[in-house]
């Protein structure tokens, strides 16, 4: 099993998750969140570069979706594929290994919970 985390632009959300749904991928969580990248930021000057993005920092959204070892390629091509506006800040996807997991209503454990 894997994790796949993505760090999207905050305005792709709805566009990727229904690309997501329409692949039928389910289970994933959905995080609000604020940062910023190595591309946006003047080191010198302290500030983001992006002249619409306030205080520092760009809205993200964190989509996090746990799989099958054989879903995670589908699953990554399809969020860069679709999170991609070809600007600065389109994010980044980690794959991580998952090595348990426990459904806590039933007890279930292992990738049957998936």
């Amino acid at each position: 099993m894997r994790q796949v985390t993505a760090y999207i632009h905050a305005f792709m959300t709805e566009k990727v998750t229904d690309a997501l749904r329409m692949a039928n991928i389910h289970g994933v969580t959905i995080i609000t969140c604020e940062g910023f990248g190595r591309a946006g930021t003047d080191a010198d000057k302290g500030h983001y570069l992006d002249s619409d993005v306030e205080l520092g920092f760009a809205a993200k959204t964190k989509l996090e979706i746990v799989c099958r070892d054989e879903e995670t390629v589908g699953i990554v091509d399809l969020i860069q594929r679709t999170a991609r506006t070809g600007r600065h800040g389109d994010g980044k996807i980690f794959v991580s290994p998952v090595t348990h997991v426990v459904s806590i209503r039933t007890g279930e454990k292992g990738e049957s919970v998936l």
